[in-house]
């Protein structure tokens, strides 16, 4: 199955995705120092020895909790900025993995990463 794409479009997206795959790296290795306070003396943060309230207890576990969850979205999309570089090598980045119909460049544009037409992925998300 040959790709639809011409080499300097697909060189083009392939820079694209490099880019986003520094990108998210440097956000997931960031939100993880956070999220696991690295850099912080104590696990909780308190730089004192006053106790902490509950609700103060409560707000950080929330925020790494929420942390730990952008963390997973955005391992998610660096998974799939891996597998769209994967089918540039392979020759099939470009086309729908469902349909094997081309995906529109308008789309690509949007979510380089995308391996689904938007017909496909609508099906797809109505499945659940």
């Amino acid at each position: 199955m040959a790709s639809v794409l011409k080499s300097e479009e697909l060189e083009s997206y392939r820079q694209v995705l490099q880019n986003l795959k520094a990108r998210l790296r440097g956000d997931l290795n960031q939100m993880t120092d956070e999220a696991l306070r690295r850099h912080q003396p104590d696990s909780s943060g308190n730089l004192s020895n006053v106790p902490l309230h509950m609700a103060d207890v409560g707000t950080e576990n929330y925020d790494q909790e929420f942390t730990l969850g952008l963390i997973e979205n955005e391992q998610g999309t660096l998974d799939q900025v891996y597998e769209a570089l994967g089918r540039i090598d392979s020759g099939t980045f470009g086309r729908c993995e469902e349909c094997g119909e081309a995906i529109a460049k308008p789309r690509l544009q949007a979510l380089p990463y995308t391996a689904h037409c938007i017909q496909c992925a609508r099906e797809l998300e109505s499945r659940g």
